[in-house]
């Protein structure tokens, strides 16, 4: 803790609130002092990111009004030393690299311990930079093979990817598009799209090539 402000500006971002307080929570106990925001949707970040100088960015990637990338490049826009976290239940090592190549300085599963999460806190605050030891593995993996990957999934944008996880966890359309606040046509667009850069035809298909490159 020796040389960290104490009385950070710290702004947790997320659609649940039972995991706004459970962060609120680990935060204060953490840093008493610390003057915490919460919001529950990308809009509300923006404006809060135009009015308060903050110190650090927990948010979740799926919200409503708006998009993980949209926010990444809005802060750095807006305020360029601001250090996000990505917060997320998906999939680390699916997910993580793409978060962190976006401009995220780290990425923290929602599964991890406190004192996980109070490591990644402090990592942030005084680096800007956190990495469980299985994603510093990866990360030194591809920096040895030139930051190349034979992942198929590479080819996929980010929505395109985060919407192939949903129907390969056999998701119907329409919960799709609840879920994810686009029509249902939109989903099936990009269903039609990843099915095709992936060069599939069909939802067992892509199960069988998600457990291909997801072990």
């Amino acid at each position: 803790m020796m040389g960290l402000k104490l009385n950070v500006h710290i702004i947790v971002a997320d659609d649940h609130g039972i995991v706004r307080m459970g962060l609120l929570q680990t935060i204060k106990r953490l840093f008493p002092d610390a003057i915490i925001s919460e919001v529950e949707d990308f809009k509300s970040l923006y404006k809060v990111v135009l009015k308060e100088k903050l110190d650090l960015a927990i948010m979740d990637v799926n919200m409503p009004n708006g998009s993980v990338q949209e926010a990444i490049d809005y802060i750095k826009i807006h305020q360029p030393s601001l250090r996000i976290l990505i917060f997320s239940s998906q999939d680390e090592e699916l997910y993580a690299m793409r978060y962190l190549k976006m401009g995220a300085g780290g990425y923290l599963n929602k599964q991890s311990s406190t004192a996980v999460i109070e490591t990644a806190l402090t990592a942030m605050l005084s680096t800007g930079r956190y990495a469980s030891e299985d994603l510093k593995e990866a990360m030194f993996l591809e920096s040895l093979n030139g930051a190349t990957s034979n992942s198929p999934f590479e080819v996929l944008s980010d929505r395109e990817l985060q919407i192939a996880n949903k129907l390969a966890e056999g998701l119907p359309l329409k919960e799709i598009s609840n879920q994810l606040n686009l029509h249902s046509s939109t989903i099936s667009t990009y269903k039609n799209r990843l099915f095709e850069k992936l060069k599939i035809r069909s939802i067992p298909e892509l199960v069988e090539i998600l457990r291909l490159y997801n072990t």
